[in-house]
């Protein structure tokens, strides 16, 4: 309940202010459960991601937004209640797997699961390397997966950006769903994991028009702040 009254209060204000625009909405099923699996490329993405469907979308995140003490950890926890993220434990090792059983549980139930395959947002606007998890879940729920683009977003919030600029219109397109069937039963091939989280990412980078970086993305943060740390003029 909660969500709806957060999106009935946002979606006007977003609309009027933002003008966001939507391609392929129809590409999502409207019963039943299914896999978006999104490019990540600001904060902005929790809110007109969802934004244009009139299903609600339970996403993962990590379990630290759940965990701030005081004011501010009370917003924060209010604010991922209301845009649909349950809270996962994003350490690894067992971590992981408890994050696939929340997944495959939330797909049980009929739901729409809104996954990140980056694992976290682009560093510099490029589209990153998946991780494997939306391929296992994907292939062990038996769900469709519909590749779902954010545009525009990393240039009106980008990393570290506090408030989103104006006259920057952000979109999303939904791609047409991706049938992975002919893969059932091979979830423990890690090649078969590999494929499949690979066509989903090129089906992301047709959609977004993104350039590819075949590295993942948290990797790939860490080498740019240490290349800015070296540049700095030493005192």
């Amino acid at each position: 309940m909660f969500y709806w009254v957060v999106k009935a209060i946002l979606a006007p204000i977003l609309h009027v202010v933002f003008r966001p625009w939507a391609e392929g909405v129809e590409n999502v099923p409207k019963h039943g459960p299914a896999i978006l699996a999104g490019n990540h490329l600001s904060f902005a993405d929790h809110f007109f991601g969802p934004l244009q469907l009139r299903r609600k979308v339970i996403s993962l995140g990590k379990s630290d937004y759940f965990t701030g003490r005081g004011l501010k950890g009370f917003f924060t926890r209010m604010f991922f209640s209301g845009v649909g993220t349950v809270p996962i434990d994003r350490s690894g090792g067992k971590a992981s797997e408890a994050a696939l059983r929340t997944g495959k549980r939330i797909l049980r139930e009929g739901n729409v699961l809104g996954i990140y395959p980056e694992g976290t947002r682009s560093p510099d606007g490029r589209l990153y390397k998946g991780k494997t998890g939306v391929a296992r879940m994907a292939l062990e729920s038996r769900v469709p997966v519909i590749p779902w683009a954010m545009v525009n977003t990393y240039e009106m919030m980008p990393p570290g950006r506090a408030l989103p600029k104006l006259g920057i219109r952000p979109g999303v397109r939904f791609g047409k769903p991706l049938d992975f069937s002919r893969y059932y039963g091979m979830e423990e091939d890690r090649l078969v994991l590999r494929a499949v989280t690979d066509e989903i990412m090129y089906a992301l980078m047709e959609l977004s028009g993104q350039e590819y970086v075949d590295k993942y993305a948290a990797s790939a943060r860490v080498e740019m702040e240490r290349a800015a740390r070296a540049a700095r003029p030493q005192s």
